[in-house]
């Protein structure tokens, strides 16, 4: 009896676990350049509107959204009644699978600086827990310690805008090489903003599609999770700079109530590229 109970008991541990974060893959149709994403394919993509404006975030667990602090006015619980979306890809038409959350509480990382881009991160807690689905499911983020060679496949989704400086109308996604630190740094010397151990950078130099929050994603074996939040789309210029997800794994889990965030240890895979180490501060 004792052993049947440890069993069952183990089993649900193992559920449990293996419910904190969606290791679900996605099409494998993604392209360089930005493309439309197919309804479900990115189940942790979440939009927050704020008094009409769209940004990225993703859902970490069943009531938490991860996204960047830079674009939410202190006020904006008591003056703009923020809105997030689940589920959703498109902004014409119906989304029959999506859902909608005011927000209970907006939690930004206390150090972070706006002059700098510092820390640029934030918690969301809905007003209310989501029922995952096959179109809404919690992201797995970077654990610390992750590393990342340079060139390191990533994919950057979210919405943006179009060549023609027209906004996107369906939730894109596009593959973006890692930049490593310590290069892009020099790319920025002397440029806003100065790259520290806490951001990474990816993309080409003309990639400029995606609005703030939007994640970064790579993945590890057969597991996608989050690498990056946008904080900089540089357009035209420099390579994008997102807030480095690993750096702030204790903060997360000491701030996100109910079920803890899944983390997994992003390594890439042997190479010769160096890793991108971070530069001195």
């Amino acid at each position: 009896m004792a052993l049947q109970q440890f069993v069952r008991c183990f089993i649900v541990v193992i559920i449990f676990l293996c419910k904190a974060c969606s290791s679900r893959a996605v099409n494998s149709s993604i392209i360089t350049e930005g493309h439309d994403a197919a309804a479900g394919s990115w189940p942790s993509y979440a939009a927050v509107v704020i008094v009409g404006f769209q940004f990225g975030a993703s859902l970490i667990n069943e009531q938490w959204v991860l996204t960047a602090a830079s674009f939410i006015p202190l006020d904006t619980l008591t003056r703009w009644d923020p809105t997030v979306y689940l589920g959703g890809y498109s902004l014409s038409g119906s989304n029959p699978n999506e859902v909608s959350r005011t927000l209970e509480k907006i939690i930004c990382h206390p150090e972070f600086d706006f002059a700098t881009l510092k820390n640029d991160i934030c918690l969301l807690k809905l007003s209310a827990p989501v029922n995952f689905t096959d179109y809404i499911q919690p992201t797995c983020l970077a654990s610390e310690n992750s590393t990342y060679n340079n060139e390191t496949s990533s994919w950057v989704i979210g919405l943006g805008y179009n060549n023609d400086g027209t906004f996107t109308k369906t939730l894109q996604e596009a593959k973006v090489p890692i930049v490593g630190n310590n290069e892009c740094k020099g790319i920025f010397q002397g440029s806003y903003p100065k790259i520290t151990e806490n951001m990474i950078c990816a993309g080409e130099k003309d990639s400029c599609l995606f609005t703030y929050g939007a994640p970064l994603m790579t993945k590890s074996r057969s597991v996608w999770l989050q690498s990056g939040v946008l904080s900089v789309s540089a357009c035209g210029a420099f390579p994008s700079v997102f807030t480095r997800v690993s750096q702030y794994q204790k903060w997360i889990s000491d701030t996100v109530t109910g079920t803890p965030p899944g983390f997994v240890t992003f390594t890439s895979p042997d190479g010769s590229s160096p890793p991108t180490t971070a530069p001195n501060v």
